[in-house]
């Protein structure tokens, strides 16, 4: 039950805006739990709520907004001032590829909405770019940490934690 429960935290962190799977996969590896469902889960995590964003983009724009004016700013952040020039420069793929590693995905889909990209391009492109980000993030986060444990009978810090 309590690798569930690991599994579980690895899809909610993932799912948690500026904690991404990029953080996440390295982390459930670490821990000693199997590299396959921590991708999966990961991978899906990250997905669900970039899709969310990208579905309920009004709102968000809406609430965003109504968050400005209260605090009084009406300047643009540096990450999305990131964006805009990845956007400018490399358009929507741009954004979505270089968006989860530099600005975070649920940034990048919104900044993506925001300068114009359609709902099914944006949607089709994230999906794509967190897909090829995980795998590459999964086999680095494996082979440096089988780097890291290979002449010990570790199993992880994680499992030897739950197995105590």
């Amino acid at each position: 039950m309590t690798t569930f429960i690991a599994y579980v935290v690895v899809f909610l962190l993932a799912a948690t805006p500026f904690f991404e799977m990029i953080a996440v996969i390295p982390l459930g590896v670490a821990a000693g739990l199997h590299i396959v469902p921590v991708t999966v889960l990961a991978l899906l995590g990250n997905v669900v709520t970039v899709l969310l964003v990208i579905l309920l983009i009004n709102h968000i724009q809406a609430w965003q907004k109504r968050r400005r004016e209260a605090k009084g700013k009406n300047k643009e952040s540096k990450r999305e001032g990131r964006a805009k020039k990845v956007w400018n420069r490399f358009g929507l793929p741009g954004l979505a590829v270089a968006g989860p590693f530099f600005i975070g995905s649920h940034l990048a889909a919104l900044m993506g909405m925001s300068f114009g990209g359609t709902k099914k391009r944006m949607a089709t492109w994230m999906v794509g770019s967190l897909t090829v980000w995980c795998l590459i993030t999964a086999v680095a986060s494996y082979i440096g940490i089988d780097l890291l444990f290979t002449h010990t009978d570790r199993e992880g810090f994680l499992v030897d934690y739950l197995n105590q």
